[in-house]
């Protein structure tokens, strides 16, 4: 090995010790002559001493180092005077003295500073990713997910889980995503699809027997980006046999609630056991199906306050089937015509036409909603709410899909602007019970709210020829601090059922035959009862990082364009490549 100790490992215990380290020249600062060098890998750093006077051919060759070469030092550990001692290093206590220093590589003048967190242009990091990945921030990231993975991998062995690989060129896989094509050289005109999740793969390894199954899975979808989402990513991927749907989310939550104090002994749970809502109860009460629950302005429903309201806004909307629903924000009163106004144009981006507000001053109630409602509608708002002097009043009357998206999103807004969240709390929860269809006026037909392949409720299975839109599934979904997590269901096993779902989304015969024939014909030999979910990985070691978004927790990831700067990918591909993939690029 070129060295005997990590950058990060040295201590006071180590001192009189001769040791050899290797890394990267952190930074350099002379004083009087002698040489501060630190010397970094990705364990930590340690500080090297030259002094000109004991090793001059040693210290001539530190003397001529800069940032980032890769150095092999020589030297006895010695301990700093006590005055010297930096409590913000690991290994602040000591130094090495360098006897012996060797060269192993030299650098250019790096395009990103590596010795601190700058904010560069993302590009440019990504363009040089390799060397943003030498930084602590990064490298941190990195160890990170390498714990999360391996607790995770560790629990599922505990619990009498294989991990079982499966295919990356498989079929297209109905996930609500458009799917990464791969074109075959040796099946002309014919093409593999990269798996969404290998959703039909674990349910039929269900039907080979193996009853747990885990994989630590690739998954691939050809989607929109945001700071939370890339076209390729990393799942829990599990499922289990002879299963109902409690079985399923006790173990997951269990294997979260048991890795979160391991990984990150600073996060702290909201709750446990976590919360669990229904699908409905969650979009009531927060306005949308992956709630922050760290903090409380849940929406109200003041419909009845305002039943018999003479104002207009609040009467079209009851008359017209809507809702009216409000929420309180804390100590917002005095907010200015200006701040009120960007509240509204948020309102607008989220489908209001407008945005009522009543401000609870000291000097009376204002708002833009103030002269329009009487002072014992005012009154019976508080009593609801539990408004209080000093607090903004906002209302939405719509639809009550309208409202529900108008608030919920007005909520983390001003959950933000706010600051009314602890970072460090971790706020799980389960949402269940989700409709299993949904009508796609444009097309006008029914889509999947989850995927085919979720088990309906049974006591809802009359309702396929009555009203789909009232039949229930058995899908939860896990959530923490308004992001999705995971989503999972248990499985249809019964290909009577599969059919009649297949059926009822549209898909003719051939269709049926040509895209699910294989997991018709398996269900037919003995299919257990099974269920699972996927777990994502990136976006809980997001969070749990700390970080704004996946990006930053990925090693090598795309850019919010989708392509990989470093590589310049994707790439046009050759007329070569093209001629043999029989297929023609058309402008």
């Amino acid at each position: 090995m070129y060295n005997t100790h990590t950058c990060g490992e040295l201590r006071a215990s180590h001192a009189g010790q001769q040791v050899t380290l290797a890394g990267w020249v952190h930074n350099v600062r002379t004083f009087g002559g002698v040489i501060f060098l630190v010397l970094r890998d990705r364990h930590g750093i340690t500080q090297i001493v030259s002094n000109p006077d004991a090793f001059p051919d040693t210290h001539k060759v530190i003397a001529e180092a800069r940032a980032e070469w890769v150095l092999q030092v020589t030297g006895p550990v010695k301990m700093r005077p006590s005055d010297q001692f930096n409590p913000k290093m690991g290994t602040g206590e000591i130094e090495v003295e360098a006897q012996k220093v060797v060269v192993l590589n030299q650098s250019k003048a790096t395009p990103i500073v590596v010795s601190r967190d700058e904010d560069e242009n993302e590009d440019i990091r990504l363009r040089y990713r390799y060397l943003d990945l030498r930084r602590e921030r990064l490298t941190r990231n990195m160890v990170l997910r390498h714990k999360v993975v391996k607790f995770m991998r560790d629990y599922m062995d505990e619990h009498g889980f294989i991990e079982i690989e499966t295919p990356i060129l498989f079929k297209a896989t109905p996930e609500g995503a458009r799917d990464y094509l791969v074109p075959s050289r040796i099946h002309p005109g014919h093409f593999y699809a990269l798996p969404q999740s290998p959703q039909q793969l674990k349910q039929l390894l269900m039907v080979a027997g193996m009853d747990r199954y885990f994989q630590i899975a690739r998954c691939f979808r050809d989607e929109d980006l945001r700071g939370d989402r890339q076209p390729e990513f990393t799942q829990l991927d599990l499922e289990m046999s002879f299963a109902h749907r409690d079985d399923v989310l006790d173990l997951v939550e269990d294997l979260y609630t048991k890795m979160l104090p391991v990984v990150t002994p600073h996060k702290k749970l909201f709750s446990s056991p976590w919360l669990k809502f229904s699908y409905r109860e969650v979009m009531e009460r927060y306005g949308t199906d992956k709630p922050d629950l760290r903090f409380g302005m849940e929406l109200i429903d003041v419909g009845e306050v305002f039943a018999k309201s003479e104002f207009k806004v609040f009467q079209a909307a009851l008359e017209g089937g809507g809702v009216i629903k409000c929420i309180v924000a804390p100590g917002c009163a005095g907010y200015s015509r200006k701040e009120v106004d960007a509240l509204t144009e948020s309102a607008k981006t989220f489908g209001a036409k407008g945005l009522a507000t009543l401000a609870l001053t000291g000097e009376g109630v204002k708002g833009t909603a103030a002269k329009f409602v009487s002072e014992a509608e005012v009154e019976a708002v508080k009593s609801k709410s539990g408004a209080k002097e000093g607090d903004l009043i906002l209302f939405a009357a719509d639809a009550r899909a309208v409202v529900n998206k108008v608030l919920g999103g007005l909520r983390l807004i001003l959950r933000d602007k706010l600051n009314l969240v602890d970072k460090d709390v971790m706020a799980f929860a389960w949402i269940v019970d989700f409709p299993m269809f949904a009508w796609n006026e444009e097309e006008q037909k029914w889509d999947a709210e989850h995927h085919p392949f979720t088990m309906p409720k049974l006591e809802d299975l009359p309702k396929f020829e009555t009203n789909p839109a009232e039949i229930l599934s058995d899908a939860y979904d896990m959530v923490c601090n308004g992001y999705e997590m995971a989503s999972g269901s248990i499985r249809i096993h019964r290909s009577d059922i599969q059919l009649k779902v297949f059926q009822l989304l549209g898909l003719s015969g051939d269709e049926i035959e040509q895209k699910f024939g294989h997991m018709l014909e398996a269900f037919e030999y003995g299919a257990p009862p099974h269920g699972g979910m996927a777990p994502g990985i990136d976006r809980l070691v997001m969070l749990l990082a700390d970080e704004p978004n996946i990006r930053e927790v990925i090693a090598f990831p795309k850019n919010q364009a989708g392509r990989d700067v470093m590589a310049d990918a994707p790439a046009p591909a050759t007329d070569k490549q093209l001629k043999e993939l029989h297929i023609k690029v058309v402008e």
